[in-house]
């Protein structure tokens, strides 16, 4: 009997997942793990998700992210059949926002609920039942564990003009590190690393935003980017100011814009409106 064990993670990778643990705040310097790093470690979640959903009771959003990260946690909510896929792609954009594919998915969760969880709704807008009766089981799951930490479930009243921003800038906590912008030639370079990308064909977005964040890089024949949301370039400076060190940055266009926002909130704090 011959015992198969795993291949052990090249240096890089290793050397990227820490980075990563480390900018999220779940690794000390000294590779310790945190407060923090232990509250995201009961989550049975990638580090950006758990990270996310920590950080919107700061956002008072943490019903919004728990509903969204349930969806991202289990397949496709959308079916797109081959005989069907005008209709599919029609009944899509019914549930679209206009700021991306994080909130067309809080928006497909909110109106399953409102329709009691109907199956022949689910099949009638094609969408997929099983993956969102189990992003509900996700979300109990989830909420449970929010709870054994005193972690309060709020959401921002849905009139307030920061209902959707705030739900956002809880993304951005957790995702920071994927984030790409708009160059003048038309396409996306990812921050930081400079890799060429667009947005992926199915994504709810019907414009180009400045900057938006990503929850998948999809490589095939091109570079893709998956599941996107618009956000702000001020947001990822404000809320990661660590990892948007830009004399660590190379140089491009995205840095020469973060450099002057960055130079905007400066005077804004001297002056004292920021």
């Amino acid at each position: 009997m011959f015992l198969v064990f795993p291949s052990p993670l090249a240096p890089e990778t290793l050397m990227r997942a820490l980075e990563l643990l480390n900018y999220l705040g779940a690794l000390d310097d000294n590779g310790e793990l945190t407060e923090l790093g232990a509250m995201m470690a009961e989550f049975p979640l990638d580090p950006q998700l758990a990270k996310m959903i920590i950080a919107s009771t700061d956002y008072n959003c943490s019903n919004e992210i728990l509903s969204i990260t349930s969806v991202l946690s289990v397949p496709q909510v959308f079916i797109r059949p081959n005989e069907s896929r005008q209709a599919a792609d029609e009944a899509k954009m019914r549930f679209a926002h206009i700021d991306g594919d994080h909130l067309t998915l809080l928006n497909v969760y909110h109106a399953y609920k409102q329709n009691r969880e109907d199956t022949q709704w689910c099949y009638d807008n094609f969408l997929n039942y099983r993956s969102l009766k189990s992003a509900d089981n996700v979300r109990d799951q989830l909420s449970r564990i929010m709870d054994r930490f005193n972690l309060k479930r709020t959401s921002t009243d849905f009139s307030s003009k920061d209902y959707y921003t705030n739900i956002r800038k809880a993304l951005v906590a957790g995702f920071f590190m994927q984030v790409a912008h708009l160059e003048r030639s038309g396409h996306y370079l990812t921050v930081k690393d400079n890799q060429v990308v667009q947005l992926h064909p199915s994504t709810c977005l019907d414009h180009k935003p400045e900057w938006v964040l990503y929850n998948e890089f999809v490589l095939t024949s091109k570079n893709y980017i998956r599941t996107c949301t618009d956000i702000k370039g001020d947001w990822v400076l404000r809320i990661a100011p660590q990892y948007y060190d830009l004399s660590n940055f190379p140089q491009c266009e995205a840095k020469r814009i973060l450099e002057k926002i960055g130079a905007k909130l400066e005077l804004q704090q001297t002056q004292g409106l920021y």
